[in-house]
């Protein structure tokens, strides 16, 4: 159970940081400045008639 509890205790700590840090950088991501033009293209996509 040595194992077990090393991984547990990893996930704990340092696997919520590395989510919370992916979870900062997405919505950094997506409200950066310059944005909302390829925002608007790609929800664009779908209607699009080829």
């Amino acid at each position: 159970m040595e194992t077990y509890e090393a991984m547990r205790a990893f996930a704990d700590s340092w696997g919520m940081l590395a989510m919370l840090a992916f979870f900062i950088v997405a919505i950094a991501f997506t409200l950066r400045p310059g944005a909302k033009k390829h925002a608007d293209a790609a929800a664009q996509i779908p209607l699009k008639e080829d």
